[in-house]
């Protein structure tokens, strides 16, 4: 089986010392910047629409539509802010990009801001990852330098000051609401909406949040062009994606391929499921993705796949895990993940996802019954669609899913009075089943 894999924003990785301008410019780094401040913002605003591009942070809502919904003329400044706070389990896509090429995000950044007006842009990046932060705050000084970032740059008339801001280290931050609670220097919790922060965002002026990934790709189309882009990946989910691969995987990594890519391609790509070991289970998301077994290998993965078949595309972390592993006990660890990123703000994931951690426990540890199981399903019927925002959702999405792909495996740990996997369990499961 082949496929062409489509290294855009991947392509300059290898190079000698990619993180400095000197290397990106070489590549042809911040070729296109002037091109754009030669264009009305109106123009590119309506260019990426053309593209099709869709967030790649996981909504996949289009990133031109919501740049469009900032008000002109309204007086206030306007502000852009990039999600960088990259939190979800197994999602590892936007920290390599901005460690290896972190001016293929400024130049993104300085056309993006300058197609919606705004004049400050915010970098919200996790502060954990310390080498990433230097790495973006020693490129933004490379750009001062070389004149891309400050007054009237290239000479046209363009003003912008760009800040990156080390977030606190909460994953609920990754919200955009809370990321802008947190920006504003309050506890990082989500706000009621609407106004949207297209309307009233950071300080409440018209704001436009988008990933890492998604403003990346803006230089690219304006390189190629709308048509250029859309020659790649599916109909309603055009372009390229960065596809992370983790787990029980030969060669984990990650994979720049176009959308509408299948599973079984990348594994293909990736030298498959680690020796002598087959697929058990799988994330085409992220842990807030329902599960994908190994009937799934073919479904692709666009915006429209995966959610035809029960789960979402979230931010194409594939988390892979083989034969070996215990369902039960992974949907218990992202529970735990879960439980103590609760910002407690809502009643259903607050309380929730802590009487998760508590079944699950129990259930893993052989001491559960058929009970729980239907006590698991009603919890997360009253987390999904009532928490005040997405983290409860997403919460839900490994425990029911995992329910209906192996609920005889959760039956196993409690017929045989502990986990199936556990070595001196087993022992036991394979005693009382004799």
């Amino acid at each position: 089986m082949t496929f062409n894999l489509t290294p855009v924003l991947t392509s300059n990785w290898g190079g000698d010392k990619s993180w400095t301008i000197e290397s990106y410019r070489r590549t042809g780094g911040y070729r296109v910047l002037g091109d754009a401040l030669a264009m009305a913002p109106d123009a590119l605003i309506q260019l990426v629409k053309d593209s099709g591009l869709r967030g790649r942070g996981g909504a996949g809502f289009p990133t031109g539509m919501k740049w469009g919904f900032i008000p002109q003329g309204d007086g206030k400044p306007h502000y852009l802010v990039v999600n960088a706070d990259e939190s979800e389990p197994g999602t590892c896509k936007d920290i390599p990009l901005m460690m290896a090429s972190p001016h293929t995000l400024l130049e993104g950044v300085l056309i993006s801001a300058y197609a919606i007006r705004a004049n400050r842009a915010f970098i919200y990046v996790r502060g954990e990852v310390v080498h990433v932060v230097r790495r973006l705050l020693n490129a933004v000084e490379e750009a001062k330098a070389a004149g891309f970032i400050g007054k009237n740059v290239l000479g046209s008339g363009f003003d912008i000051d760009v800040v990156v801001h080390i977030g606190a280290g909460a994953y609920i931050c990754g919200e955009e609401t809370a990321l802008l609670e947190s920006l504003e220097g309050f506890r990082g919790q989500p706000r009621l909406r609407p106004p949207f922060p297209a309307i009233e965002g950071l300080y409440a002026c018209p704001t436009v949040i988008n990933n890492v990934e998604t403003i990346a790709s803006v230089p690219a189309i304006v390189r190629g062009g709308a048509d250029w882009f859309k020659k790649m990946g599916t109909e309603k989910s055009p372009g390229f994606k960065i596809f992370s691969l983790s787990g029980h995987v030969a060669r984990p990594g990650q994979y720049e391929a176009p959308l509408g890519i299948t599973l079984r391609e990348l594994l293909d790509a990736t030298g498959g499921m680690r020796e002598g070991h087959e697929l058990k289970f799988w994330t085409p998301g992220g842990s807030s993705t329902p599960l994908f077994t190994a009937e799934h290998l073919d479904v692709p993965l666009d915006f429209e796949g995966p959610l035809a078949h029960g789960s979402m595309l979230g931010t194409t972390a594939l988390q892979l895990f083989d034969e070996t592993t215990c369902v039960v006990r992974a949907v218990l660890r992202w529970s735990e993940f879960y439980a103590h990123e609760s910002c407690g703000k809502c009643t259903p994931c607050r309380e929730g996802v802590f009487w998760y951690v508590q079944i699950l426990d129990r259930l893993e540890r052989g001491e559960g019954d058929e009970q729980d199981l239907e006590t698991l399903l009603d919890l997360s019927e009253n987390i999904l669609g009532r928490a005040f925002c997405a983290l409860g959702d997403g919460a839900t999405s490994p425990v029911t899913s995992s329910i209906q792909y192996f609920r005889d495996e959760y039956q196993a740990h409690f017929d045989g009075r502990g986990c199936p996997f556990d070595p001196v369990a087993s022992t036991v499961f394979a005693g009382a089943i004799a």
